[in-house]
């Protein structure tokens, strides 16, 4: 009968995968926090929501009153004193009984 003898792991094997998983493990904290997709990361990005929402709201004002003054040339719907006032102030030109008044030029 032949003896079995079991062999003990090295000890540099065990160092050496001990060592890959503290290392593995580190680059992954170290992700989670500064990576692109880590926690500062997150931060920064619910600032440009932020940011971008602010944005969002002041064009969405913006696009109402040019679709507020888009409905004042309505033809079925337009008013006559806007246009009389739109056409002045294109043309330049006043009515006779319009009282002028002239401001001095800012340099």
């Amino acid at each position: 009968m032949m003896s079995t003898r079991l062999k003990r792991p090295s000890l540099l094997r065990q160092l050496s995968v001990t060592a890959l998983l503290l290392g593995s493990l580190t680059y992954l904290g170290i992700s989670a926090l500064t990576g692109q997709f880590g926690f500062e990361s997150k931060e920064q990005l619910l600032e440009d929501i932020q940011v971008l929402s602010a944005e969002k709201a002041r064009l969405a004002a913006r696009i109402e009153d040019y679709n507020k003054r888009i409905a004042l040339l309505d033809p079925q719907r337009l008013d006559p004193d806007m246009l009389t006032e739109r056409a002045r102030i294109s043309l330049s030109m006043a009515h006779p009984d319009d009282i002028l008044v002239i401001l001095p030029e800012n340099n």
